[in-house]
C-alpha cells in the first residue's frame, strides 16, 4: 500500500478510510475530495430530515431539544436556530489548542462519517470542511472539555464555529479570527445551520479518534525503533543471545514476543561484539533477557488498538441516525467513546512499559557496576566529567511521568445533562494522555540510542571496526553524522536537541529497511 507521506489525494465516501489515508490528510496535507455516491446518500438523508420536520414527528434533535431537554418540543420555524445555538452554546473547551494535524484529523473523520448518509446533514457543510482542509484553514480547538459522550461535543463545536465565520483559525502561520481566516482563503461561510446539523456536526467521537489514529501510527513506529535501539544497547552490554533462540519463544506462542525476538536476532547478526561475548554469562538481567517478552506484549497491545481504531475511522457516531430505506429514525449511543477510551488507556500503559525498560537499559550502560566493563557514566575521564549521568536522570523522569499518565481515564465517569448522560467514557482524556506518553517514549528511546552509541565507542575492538552488525552500524553512522563521541563534558542540551529531532524523523526505520525489507 502507498505510504501516507506519498499520497497526494484521498477521496472519502466510496470506500473505508485506511489509517494510511487518514495520516496522509492529517499529517502530510494530502488533498481531500468527496465521492459522488456519498453526495447522493447525504442528499437522500437530508430529505428525510426535512420530511420529519415538515410532519412535526417527534424525533430527537430535529423536533426536540438536546440531552435532558429532549422532552421539550421545538417548533419547525425555530429548529434552525436550535442547531446554530447548539454550536454556540457548546463551544466551551479551554486550554491550549490541539495541534493542527490532530484537528485536521478531526475534520476528516467528521466529513467521512457524515458522507455515509445517516446523519441528515446537508452536503454544503461537508464541502466547506473539505475546502478548509485543502486550503489549510484549521480551527483552533482547545484541548480540555470533552467527556467523550455524547461524543466530543465541545471540541467539535469549535470546529463547527468556523462554518459560521466564528471562532478562531490557524491560517498561513498565524491565528486569525474565524471570519477573517475564511475570507482570506476565499471560503464561504454559513449564515445558519439547519435542523439536525448542529447534532450531526458535534455528536461524534471524531476528536478522540483522530488522536487515537495518530497515536497508533506513531506507536507502530516506536515499537520498531524500540527493538532496534534495544539491539544496540544489548550489543554494548555484551548480551547473551541464547535468550532469543526461536525455540523458547515458539514454546510460549505469543506472537509479539516471537516477532521481537526475531528482530533482535536479525539486527545483531554479524556483530563482532556479540560474537565475542557469547558464553561470558549464563544469563543476563531481565532488561536484556526479557526484551522479547516485554516488547512483544506491547506489540500485541498495538495489534488490539489497530483493530479498534480501524473500525472507528469509518464509524457513524451521530445520534439519532436516519435510515432512508424505510424512513426510520433511531436514537442510540454510538457517540459513546468507550471503545477508544479503553484502547487509548491500553496503548498508554503498553508504551509506558517501552519507556520504562528503555530507561533501565540506559541505567545499565552508565552504571559501572552493571555495564560489564564500561566506564562509569561512559566518561573517558570520570570525576572531572559527569558524562551521561544526567541523561539517565532525565530519561528516568520521563519514564516516571508516564507511570502517572498511564493511570486509566476510562475507569472514571461523571454524570452530566441533569443525569440523563450519566455514564461517560473520558475517551478524549485517555487519548490526550496517550499522546503525551508517546512524546515521552520518543525522547527516552532517543536518550537510550544516544547513550548506546557512546557505549559502543567505548566497547569497540579497534579503530576500524566498532563491532556492530551491518544494519546497526548504518544507524550508528547516521547518529555520528549529527552527534559526535562525547570525550569531555560539553553543553549536552545541544546534543539532546539533535537527538530529539533525529528520533522523530523516521530515518532510522528507513535505514533498517534497506537491509531488512520487511522490518517492523
Amino acid at each position: 500500500m502507498e505510504k501516507a507521506c506519498e499520497m497526494k489525494k484521498v477521496v472519502i465516501g466510496d470506500h473505508d478510510l485506511s489509517l494510511e489515508e487518514f495520516v496522509a490528510v492529517a499529517r502530510y496535507h494530502a488533498r481531500t475530495g468527496i465521492a459522488d455516491q456519498a453526495i447522493e446518500k447525504m442528499t437522500q438523508s437530508r430529505k428525510l430530515v426535512e420530511q420529519i420536520a415538515e410532519r412535526n414527528d417527534v424525533a430527537y434533535g430535529i423536533t426536540t431539544g438536546f440531552g435532558e431537554l429532549s422532552r421539550v418540543s421545538v417548533d419547525r420555524e425555530m429548529s434552525d436556530r436550535l442547531s446554530t445555538n447548539l454550536v454556540l452554546s457548546h463551544s466551551v473547551a479551554t486550554g491550549e489548542s490541539y495541534s493542527e494535524e490532530q484537528i485536521r484529523g478531526m475534520m476528516l473523520l467528521l466529513c467521512n462519517s457524515l458522507s455515509k448518509g445517516y446523519s441528515g446533514c446537508r452536503v454544503k457543510p461537508v464541502e466547506i470542511l473539505i475546502d478548509m482542509l485543502n486550503k489549510d484553514v484549521i480551527p483552533v480547538v482547545p484541548q480540555k472539555g470533552s467527556l467523550g459522550a455524547s461524543g466530543d461535543l465541545a471540541p467539535l463545536s469549535h470546529i463547527a464555529l468556523l462554518l459560521l465565520g466564528k471562532g478562531k483559525a490557524f491560517y498561513c502561520g498565524r491565528i486569525l479570527e474565524g471570519k477573517e481566516a475564511m475570507q482570506a482563503a476565499g471560503i464561504e461561510t454559513l449564515d445558519t445551520l439547519v435542523n439536525k446539523e448542529g447534532l450531526a456536526l458535534t455528536n461524534g467521537t471524531h476528536a478522540m479518534t483522530s488522536l487515537a489514529a495518530l497515536n497508533l501510527y506513531d506507536a507502530e513506529e516506536l515499537i520498531g525503533m524500540a527493538d532496534l535501539i534495544a539491539s544496540i544497547s544489548f550489543t554494548a552490554l555484551t548480551g547473551q543471545k541464547d535468550a532469543f533462540d526461536h525455540r523458547i519463544h515458539r514454546l510460549r506462542g505469543q506472537k509479539g514476543q516471537i516477532h521481537s525476538a526475531e528482530n533482535i536476532l536479525k539486527l545483531t547478526q554479524g556483530s563482532e561484539i556479540c560474537e565475542a561475548s557469547q558464553g561470558l554469562r549464563v544469563q543476563d538481567a531481565y532488561t536484556l533477557r526479557c526484551i522479547p517478552q516485554v516488547h512483544g506484549a506491547c506489540r500485541d497491545a498495538i495489534e488490539y488498538v489497530r483493530e479498534k481504531v480501524n473500525i472507528e475511522l469509518n464509524a457513524v457516531t451521530d445520534n439519532p441516525l436516519l435510515f432512508t430505506e424505510d424512513g426510520t429514525v433511531i436514537s442510540g449511543g454510538n457517540f459513546h467513546g468507550e471503545p477508544m477510551a479503553l484502547a487509548m488507556d491500553f496503548l498508554g500503559i503498553a508504551l509506558s512499559e517501552i519507556a520504562s525498560i528503555s530507561e533501565r537499559r540506559l541505567e545499565r550502560m552508565v552504571n559501572a557496576s552493571l555495564s560489564n566493563g564500561l566506564n562509569s557514566f561512559l566518561c573517558t575521564d570520570p570525576g572531572i566529567n559527569s558524562g551521561f549521568m544526567i541523561v539517565q536522570y532525565s530519561a528516568a523522569s520521563m519514564a516516571s511521568e508516564n507511570k502517572v499518565l498511564a493511570h486509566p481515564a476510562s475507569v472514571d465517569s461523571i454524570p452530566s445533562s441533569a443525569n440523563q448522560e450519566d455514564f461517560v467514557s473520558m475517551g478524549t482524556t485517555a487519548a490526550r494522555k496517550c499522546s503525551s506518553i508517546i512524546q515521552n517514549v520518543f525522547s527516552v528511546l532517543g536518550y537510550e540510542l544516544f547513550t548506546a552509541c557512546q557505549a559502543v565507542d567505548l566497547r569497540k575492538k579497534n579503530e576500524k571496526n566498532n563491532g556492530l552488525s551491518v544494519v546497526q552500524n548504518a544507524v550508528y553512522e547516521r547518529v555520528r553524522e549529527v552527534i559526535g563521541f562525547i570525550k569531555e563534558d560539553k553543553e549536552m542540551r545541544i546534543e539532546i536537541e539533535k537527538m530529539e529531532k533525529l528520533i522523530r524523523s523516521g530515518e532510522f526505520l528507513q535505514i533498517v529497511r534497506q537491509y531488512i525489507s520487511d522490518y517492523r
